[in-house]
């Protein structure tokens, strides 16, 4: 039954590390696709890592400190891949809603 249970648990990570691929691929400019990048990669992390818990049973205090680490630095990656998309100028102006560093 514990394997049944892993197995669900890494399908799903799967298939949201899957979601995060296709969109990275498919979404037009750089503001969405760093959000496709952490959100469905995030959830996917965070099942594997249940998953591997589950399965070995005694990595739990490691496991959640490696999704505490994951939690805190793929935001910031993102957040720093965005800002430096729109400060070279290949951000694209159109798809932003407010553009709060635009000199007026």
């Amino acid at each position: 039954m514990r394997d049944l249970v892993v197995w669900i648990v890494l399908l799903s990570a799967s298939a949201f590390a899957l979601t995060a691929a296709i969109g990275l691929l498919r979404f037009p400019d750089t503001f969405t696709r760093a959000h496709s990048g952490t959100k469905p990669q995030n959830l996917g992390m965070l099942l594997m890592l249940i998953g591997l818990a589950i399965s070995t049973g005694h990595q739990a205090g490691i496991i959640a400190l490696v999704f505490g680490f994951q939690l805190a630095t793929a935001p910031v990656a993102a957040n720093m891949v965005a800002r430096a998309a729109y400060r070279s100028g290949t951000a694209r102006k159109d798809v932003m809603y407010a553009d709060e560093y635009a000199e007026e």
